[in-house]
């Protein structure tokens, strides 16, 4: 509002500067029309005079010049009698002498006196021009010149209002969303508007947002795919620790050095249980945040494959288990993140070495048919007993978190797939991960009615050979 008042007044003054030299110039044209018609009306008796004396002539010539009488001309120096009239006997005299025009300033307003030369004498012709004549309605042209002013203040301060008003609108929104930053709230964005330069601050402001969630999100990648990392080898600890002595030290008796050497292991076993539970929320809390913001992502199932087998082949061979890769040769994309896939591939992977005995041979087998993009993890272990319940509970028998099968699970949802769970071919459990492929060819639905028969026909040909 301060605004639009101090452009008011700034108006007002430009106004002023304008319209007070505009209203002077028409009080003078005004004052010179009054002049130029008193010398159209001394004309018309002038003439008159040039042609003939006779006082008729002469009155019938006063008569045309118009019906006030007191705006009539009257003539001096045409009869011994002098007329009654407003000139003194000086202005006469001055007129005659100097053979010209004179104009004069009496009382209610001026004279024009023309002389006119009639052989051995001179008359001289007084036109009267009033004072409202000459101000031309200076009281209304002055009302009408404020009033332009008035019109041009008002509309001046309405539109600097819309204009501050809109401005104002703009800065206060990109307030507001900076605010909403700095509370944390990243998905704030604002609508540019308002002047040039805001609207400008405004899209500088949504890109700059869109740096942030983006340098945010990698950096949750970051820490989601270090967890990962940090979880495989927690698995060959956890599995080094596990082929180590018993640390039960409740039945028995044992030395003192007994006893301490049971409790380090004790130590250990419980020190790595408490890291697997803080990676474990850790991968939680990081994965669910980078789906959140990044959204869908896409990766090479064939390259994540490969990547994650250079591990777990030497920890395999380390344990003298016989394991194979097929089918990873070509490139396979899928919508997830890589650092998803990698994820679940460790989990189900690390199941193998965690429930199965050492020596124990797995597979992992890459496909790609119908549609979908299967993953196929077998191992020549003892099986999961009950596979539906594993995968209703994401939990596991045996006492652990059964993060494996849910990390599994919910990448495949995520991939518009599932995950199953049946005996493998080579006497163990089999975990498959189908995956939608979005490089795949829609399928037209069957005018049959037979979808669940091809369904069935579709999920059993995924199974790699």
């Amino acid at each position: 509002m301060s605004l639009a008042l101090l452009t008011a007044g700034m108006c007002a003054l430009v106004a002023l500067a304008f319209l007070v030299p505009l209203a002077a110039g028409l009080g003078d044209r005004a004052r010179e029309e009054a002049l130029a018609d008193a010398a159209r009306r001394s004309a018309l008796v002038t003439g008159a005079l040039a042609v003939s004396t006779e006082p008729e002539v002469v009155q019938r010539a006063v008569a045309a010049t118009g019906d006030d009488p007191d705006t009539r001309p009257v003539v001096h120096g045409l009869t011994a009698d002098a007329p009654v009239a407003r000139a003194g006997a000086a202005d006469l005299e001055r007129a005659r002498a100097e053979r010209r025009s004179v104009v004069v300033d009496v009382d209610g307003g001026v004279l024009r006196l023309d002389p006119v030369v009639l052989g051995d004498r001179t008359a001289v012709v007084e036109v009267f021009v009033p004072d409202p004549a000459l101000d031309g309605g200076a009281g209304g042209r002055w009302l009408l010149l404020l009033g332009v002013a008035a019109a041009l203040v008002g509309a001046a301060v309405l539109v600097v209002d819309r204009v501050a008003t809109r401005t104002v609108d703009a800065a206060r929104g990109l307030v507001r969303a900076a605010l909403a930053i700095g509370d944390g709230d990243l998905a704030v964005r604002v609508e540019p508007s308002g002047p040039r330069e805001l609207a400008e601050a405004g899209y500088a402001f949504n890109r700059m947002a869109d740096r942030l969630v983006a340098a945010r999100t990698d950096e949750r990648e970051l820490v989601a795919d270090l967890s990962h990392r940090l979880r495989t080898p927690l698995t060959v600890l956890r599995l080094d620790a596990e082929a180590l002595e018993s640390d039960d030290t409740s039945v028995g008796s044992f030395s003192e050095a007994e006893l301490d050497r049971r409790r380090g292991i004790r130590r250990i076993r419980q020190a790595i249980v408490t890291l697997e539970g803080e990676i474990d929320v850790l991968i939680k809390t990081t994965r669910k945040a980078v789906a959140h913001e990044a959204g869908p992502a896409m990766c090479d199932v064939s390259e994540v494959v490969r990547d994650r087998m250079v591990f777990w082949a030497a920890l395999a061979g380390d344990q003298n288990r016989p394991h194979r890769v097929t089918g990873a040769q070509l490139r396979i994309p899928a919508p997830v993140p890589r650092a998803e896939l990698a994820a679940a591939l460790d989990a189900v992977i690390g199941n193998v070495f965690r429930y199965t005995p050492q020596g124990t041979a797995f597979e992992v087998a890459v496909s790609r048919r119908d549609g979908y993009v299967a993953i196929r993890i077998d191992d020549a272990g003892p099986g999961i007993a009950n596979p539906d319940r594993a995968l209703r509970r994401g939990a596991s028998d045996q006492g652990s978190t059964g993060l494996g099968l849910d990390i599994a699970k919910r990448v495949a949802l995520q991939a518009n797939g599932s995950v199953s769970i049946d005996r493998a071919r080579l006497g163990g459990a089999s975990v498959v991960m189908l995956l939608a492929d979005p490089e795949a060819t829609p399928r037209q639905v069957s005018r049959f009615g037979l979808v669940g028969r091809a369904v069935g026909r579709r999920k059993s040909s995924l199974d790699p050979d």
